[in-house]
């Protein structure tokens, strides 16, 4: 064969296995990333940044999300006892001016801002939470006036935190703390326009060697009916979990709850019958104190992210079999599995990270598992430094169509009212649509975005091949018309619009219409048994 042939060839083979690889995208699938603040690792750059260039930062870390095909943002907004937007009951970080306690100047809400850009861009924003964390060190000279570990009396700080390592944390012990954290999580959901509220992997600290958490005697004087501490210490942390879950609920119940645990829940060695086939060093359960399992069998979570920061086949932490033991204890919630960007040809201890195709065999093994439900990378800039071009496969291969996060229906009382089509134009660049509900009986039926698909052809298609669906409408949208300036003259086609609710329900699809696109305009054609009719 010709070497110019051989070529040819190739490139024909390359172009079947893209679009093949397209076809198996799915169409209903988180994609997202985590954006962390403490230590201005992701955003800003640095602290002390004016509010124009952190606005500029923000937004093209968005942008090159939105390229990616990602549809979710996890962004770090209370780093370590602070926010990143202002707050009745907790000082403004240090990692956007420099001080705790500065405001921007000139002032802005940095997370209304942000909330705004990814919502604009088709994309849920997940007000990233560390709850417990009140120090990133040990100077508490540099905190404001306003944290409560300047402002509470002596006695009362001895009650609210403790020091652990090089940090101080909130006591979960606390019944003051758990009312303390639950307020902030209160005034986040009240005040802003969230998709969801996200915990990370802190609760009680990672043990430290020649550490101890002094909270013997707490314990000793309010047991809670407890015998052992450690049962005791998790009930701390499932107080604060279900007291939260109550408050979003209450307020928002479209707002999403959400957890993302270290990877391990706990060993096979500890728990023979519930465990994972696993040697980690530390566990939820049994060393950070936090029953995941529990919150998702009692409902208190909507999701769950765990962070399964290992390889394939890393025989301390497999990463396929802690991917199979989260999707089998799930309890019917969402699950997400969190992706070690920054590992990524930067791993000396597991020589895995190494291969180009580790992250790939990752997502495929994530979409081979019914129960998993997307994919969350940390961190941000890690990936967009695209080591081993991780970030050019996801973009050409993996993320390449665009993807619409799953639905939750146990967040919604009944789906949005179904669309219709109500105006169909055409121009010698397109094709014109313009839809309604006529049957919107109550405001939950509001849709919150639209679906638009398109069949090639006299027909309705597959709605899980996302080749088919041509464009997912910005949240909020009053203008509900669409411009399909990809239609070919000469061609016909079929169009469905689907609507979307808070929750990522979908509605009853519409009434197909049919259009044969001509050089001039579009002309709508209508079925009548079986028929097409001009």
């Amino acid at each position: 064969m010709k070497p110019a042939n051989r070529l040819f060839f190739a490139l024909c083979f390359l172009a079947f296995s893209f679009a093949a690889l397209a076809q198996n995208n799915p169409v209903g699938e988180l994609r997202g990333a985590w954006i962390t603040t403490v230590a201005n690792i992701d955003w800003p750059s640095k602290p002390g940044l004016s509010p124009d260039r952190q606005r500029v930062e923000f937004d093209s870390l968005l942008d090159v999300m939105k390229a990616m095909g990602m549809n979710a943002v996890f962004v770090q907004v209370r780093p370590a006892g602070d926010a990143i937007y202002p707050s009745p009951n907790v000082p403004w970080s240090q990692y956007l001016s420099g001080v705790q306690g500065q405001a921007p100047e000139p002032f802005y809400d940095p997370l209304e801002y942000m909330i705004k850009a990814a919502h604009q861009r088709h994309m849920e924003f997940h007000a990233w939470l560390n709850p417990y964390r009140a120090t990133f060190n040990l100077d508490t000279a540099s905190l404001a006036p306003t944290h409560p570990l300047r402002a509470l009396p002596n006695e009362r700080k001895a009650q609210w935190f403790f020091r652990y390592g090089n940090k101080y944390y909130f006591n979960p012990g606390n019944p003051l703390v758990v009312r303390y954290l639950s307020n902030v999580v209160y005034d986040l959901v009240l005040r802003y326009d969230l998709d969801g509220v996200h915990f990370d992997d802190y609760f009680y600290p990672y043990k430290e060697p020649g550490w101890e958490i002094n909270d013997y005697d707490q314990f000793a004087a309010d047991p809670r009916g407890y015998t052992n501490i450690d049962d005791w210490r998790r009930n701390n942390i499932n107080m604060l979990i279900q007291q939260c879950s109550k408050t979003i609920k209450e307020l928002k119940p479209y707002v999403k709850f959400g957890i993302s645990p270290f990877g391990v829940w706990r060993n096979s060695d500890k728990d023979p019958v519930n465990g994972s086939e696993t040697r980690a060093g530390i566990t939820c359960y049994d060393d950070l104190y936090a029953d995941v399992v529990l919150w998702l069998k009692n409902g208190w979570i909507d999701y769950v992210a765990p962070q399964l920061y290992w390889s394939i086949g890393f025989a301390p932490a497999d990463y396929s079999k802690l991917v199979d033991w989260w999707g089998r204890n799930t309890y019917g919630k969402h699950l997400y599995i969190g992706h070690a960007a920054y590992k990524i040809a930067n791993n000396t201890v597991d020589p895995n990270w190494n291969n180009p195709g580790e992250i790939s065999a990752q997502i495929r093994l994530n979409r081979s598992n019914p129960n998993v439900k997307g994919s969350i990378f940390f961190s941000l800039k890690p990936l967009m430094r695209n080591p081993l071009g991780v970030q050019d496969t996801l973009m050409s291969r993996y993320f390449s169509t665009q993807a619409i996060p799953p639905g939750m229906p146990t967040l919604s009382k009944m789906p949005p009212a179904t669309p219709q089509f109500c105006r169909v134009k055409g121009s010698p660049l397109s094709v014109k649509l313009a839809w309604n509900t006529c049957q919107l009986l109550s405001g939950e039926e509001m849709p919150h975005y639209f679906a638009l698909y398109r069949f090639n052809g006299e027909g309705v298609g597959d709605f899980r091949d996302p080749r088919n669906l041509l464009a997912v409408t910005p949240f909020y949208s009053e203008n509900w018309i669409y411009e399909d300036q990809t239609a070919r003259a000469g061609s016909f086609y079929t169009y469905v619009i689907v609507a979307y609710n808070r929750a990522n329900v979908e509605s009853y699809s519409s009434e197909p219409i049919f259009v044969k696109k001509t050089a001039k305009t579009a002309k709508k054609k209508r079925k009548v048994w079986g028929y097409l009719l001009n």
